[in-house]
């Protein structure tokens, strides 16, 4: 223990006499296990350990798949959720339904998430309340009204109650009903997202469809789940075909991360990538930096073994040193990976991980951080230790020489070190520079309507208010009129689902008098005749129905070019009439006007906008008055002289206006936040920016790295330099020699960096869809021109110097 300690207080004064090289080590390292450290904590969050839930490996969504692979939800009644659960795949499930409420007793309505669930659901999530406690049994008796209480999620009873520990028991107000707080869900329940969880009743009602969640039973594998549970959701199909999809599908059970990993699972592998590319530049800046200052104590350990010092004792001095060095840079770099993360963190899509995930730097975090900092000291220490472990003893002795040229093998290991380093940085930039430009491509995408000063109000109806049909047309205009009343706004219109870029929802159509296939679906949208203008899309063709057709909610439609083209390749697309089967009432969550309920006419064609994500082509869309369906939740989209989000209170006061319980959707947002939610910008935005700024970080890394090396070959050469500028060698033919000396190195580098820039192309290209390919001629041409002019910078300081030598002075340099 006490040489150990002699090790640690030996290595730490020869570290104090360069400072320079300990900071640039310990910077290079901590920038490099600071980023790896802040990407494995979202990694281990998000795809390693994101759910609280007892067995959540077992836990499992029941979707369908169709033919053509795309995933989809169903809905079971509540007696076929009783059913479900006596399956013998199964330990148990449970069913949920989710709702805006409203707390009222306030000035303004609060606009909350809830969500309906069975009374097993808390025992089947098996967290513990943060305070008092879940729903249970007897707070929903089937059959019965549940009692009038609610379990608060932990961030509303924060918000909402400001984190009172005495709030079980009190009550709270929804829907003019008072409730009493009976618990407080763990932080990390977040389940569905909801604000409050309320008891669900459970009755024999065919109409409504709730969404099952299944928990596996031990060693059942999912494919057994769905060999054994097929015939009976063939079964609910017959049962109550509403709540299925009409085209045949196969159930498909789905682990609840495993569509997170699908979104941004490649993602966070590309980063991670990128940083342990990051990392292993500054290792190897590191080992430059080692063996430079390593050959300039060869004498310390010649002098060191000739008095009795052991290999074993020279092996383990230096070793202490690198490991010193890298817990410095671990140390360093977990303060960095705090700000890294925060920054990560920010700019993760809303919704592609679980929000249960707790992102931080957590012990398995840490134990990878030291793991991390104990593996590159070790491995960056190693080489030099090794070489210096046998020195010359004879050195000795010849303390009066003169070298004029360094170590062959030390220029060996330094080219090939910095040829390393300049091949991962090409492949860093070539990557950096392809996200960078699929993510702009997105960023600068025409849409095809002008989403500025544009902001969409969601409106959700009460459950059991305006039943009927002219009930809930006369409320709809009365809410559009007052939005529309409110200063500052220039036109508002009704946007039932149409909010783009992701808009309306797909449905199958047939044109009368021409033969149908499966392959005819469109998106359609419910508005009013309002929705034009204010987003400013052109009409093309034909018209837009009148005052008049929407009020008494026409079956009239107006389609964009793509489905024109597509499906009237004539021209004649106007004139002709499209059945729509989904267009069927089923009150009072959808309400169709008596004309709604037939054939649908096309009156006028629109420009296309983007109705299906900022990625995929424009699909077949149709606009009809919302007034012919209507459901129980709308939209209002207010064009402002300016920025709309100012007048959100005004507008959510309006609406409250016309009924002074109708709240409005508590997160609204303008239709350029919209598009910078869409996963394919926030997935470039956070792949460009932090893999451009982890490529910048490992060019300057690189750039030190080159730097360092021609700074010791000059010093190595310097009586050489020193001869052929008395000899009368030019300036110039000096700075050529330094230049040529790292030739081979870096356009070695180069090359290699260039083909692992080819062969990982479709890598980058699998895992950020967005990018474009990094084997673009005119991309790699501009990465390596830059990665040869940081190159050249790095070595011009040190064969400028070179080129300026004392020949006196250089030839008595020792």
């Amino acid at each position: 223990m006490r040489t150990v300690l002699q090790d640690l207080r030996y290595s730490f004064r020869q570290l104090l006499k360069t400072p320079g090289f300990a900071l640039t080590a310990v910077i290079s390292l901590a920038l490099g296990i600071g980023a790896t450290t802040a990407v494995f904590s979202v990694v281990y969050a998000i795809l390693m350990d994101p759910y609280p839930y007892a067995a959540p490996d077992r836990m499992a969504h029941m979707l369908l798949t169709a033919s053509n692979g795309d995933r989809r939800g169903f809905g079971v009644t509540a007696a076929q959720w009783q059913i479900l659960r006596k399956s013998p795949v199964l330990e148990d499930a449970f069913i949920t339904d989710d709702w805006n409420l409203t707390v009222t007793g306030s000035d303004l309505p609060e606009d909350i998430d809830g969500q309906y669930v069975t009374s097993n659901m808390f025992a089947f999530m098996g967290v513990p309340a943060a305070l008092g406690r879940g729903l249970q049994p007897s707070d929903a008796i089937d059959g019965q009204d549940p009692q009038p209480v609610v379990v608060l999620a932990h961030a509303f009873w924060q918000r909402h109650f400001n984190g009172d520990t005495g709030v079980v028991g009190k009550t709270i107000q929804l829907m003019r009903k008072n409730y009493t707080v009976v618990g407080v869900a763990a932080s990390r329940f977040t389940w569905g997202d909801a604000d409050v969880y309320l008891p669900l009743k459970v009755t024999g009602d065919q109409l409504r469809g709730y969404e099952p969640e299944i928990r596996l039973k031990p060693g059942v594998t999912r494919a057994q789940a769905e060999a054994a549970l097929q015939p009976l959701v063939e079964q609910f199909h017959k049962e109550a075909p509403n709540h299925f999809p009409k085209e045949p599908a196969k159930l498909r059970i789905e682990g609840l991360n495993d569509m997170f990993i699908r979104e941004l699972g490649g993602t966070l592998y590309l980063l991670f990538g990128s940083v342990a590319l990051l990392l292993m530049i500054g290792c190897g800046n590191v080992s430059i930096l080692l063996l430079a200052r390593a050959t300039a104590r060869e004498r310390e350990f010649a002098v060191r073994s000739a008095i009795g010092a052991s290999r074993r004792r020279l092996i383990r001095q230096l070793l202490t040193e690198s490991i010193l060095l890298s817990f410095a840079g671990a140390g360093l770099g977990l303060v960095l990976a705090y700000r890294i993360l925060a920054v990560i963190v920010a700019n993760l899509p809303q919704f592609s991980f679980p929000h249960e995930a707790s992102i931080h730097i957590n012990v398995p975090v840490l134990v990878f951080c030291v793991t991390v900092a104990v593996v590159t000291g070790v491995l960056f220490g190693l080489s030099p230790a090794w070489r210096l472990s046998r020195p010359e003893v004879s050195q000795v002795m010849q303390s009066a020489s003169r070298k004029t040229t360094a170590g062959v093998s030390g220029r060996k290991v330094h080219r090939t070190l910095i040829a390393g380093q300049i091949a991962l940085t090409l492949l860093m930039l070539a990557g950096a520079a392809a996200a960078i430009e699929g993510f702009l491509k997105v960023a600068h995408m025409k849409l095809g309507y002008d989403p500025q000063n544009v902001m969409s109000v969601g409106i959700p109806i009460h459950d059991g208010t305006y039943k009927t049909w002219e009930e809930r047309e006369a409320y709809f205009v009365r809410l559009h009129d007052a939005a529309q009343t409110v200063p500052g706004v220039t036109v508002a219109a009704i946007s039932s689902n149409a909010t783009p870029p992701s808009n309306g929802f797909r449905t199958d159509f047939e044109i009368v008098g021409k033969p149908s296939t499966s392959e005819q679906k469109l998106h359609l949208n419910l508005v009013s005749r309002e929705y034009f203008p204010t987003l400013r899309i052109p009409l093309q063709q034909g018209r837009v129905w009148d005052a008049d057709e929407e009020h008494r909610g026409a079956a009239i439609m107006v389609i964009n070019q793509t489905m024109a083209k597509r499906f009237f390749p004539n021209g004649d697309a106007i004139g002709h009439m499209l059945k729509i089967p989904d267009a069927k009432p089923q009150p009072p969550y959808r309400l169709v006007s008596p004309a709604g309920q037939g054939p649908v006419l096309i009156v006028g064609v629109m420009a296309d906008k983007l109705d299906d994500g900022l990625s995929k082509p424009v699909a077949p869309e149709g606009f009809v008055p919302y007034t012919m369906m209507m459901g129980m939740y709308t939209q209002i989209l207010v064009r402002a002289e300016a920025s709309p989000l100012p007048l959100v209170r005004a507008v959510s006061a309006a609406v409250n206006s016309v009924d002074h319980d109708q709240q409005t959707n508590h997160n609204v947002k303008d239709l350029e936040h919209w598009i910078s939610g869409e996963p394919e910008y926030a997935r470039g935005q956070l792949v460009s920016w932090l893999f451009g700024g982890f490529a910048a970080l490992a060019l300057a890394l690189a750039a030190v790295g080159l730097y360092s090396v021609v700074s010791y070959t000059v010093a190595q050469r310097t009586n050489e330099f020193g001869i052929r500028i008395a000899l009368g060698a030019q300036r110039g033919h000096v700075t050529g020699l330094v230049f040529r000396s790292m030739l081979l190195s870096v356009g070695g580098g180069i090359a290699a960096g260039v083909v692992l820039s080819i062969a990982l192309s479709k890598v980058l290209a699998h895992w950020s869809s967005e990018s474009a390919s990094s084997r673009d001629p005119l991309l790699l041409a501009g990465v390596t021109c830059a990665m040869a002019v940081v190159a050249s910078l790095a070595c011009a300081l040190p064969a400028r110097r070179a080129s300026g030598l004392d020949p006196v002075e250089a030839i008595r340099y020792e």
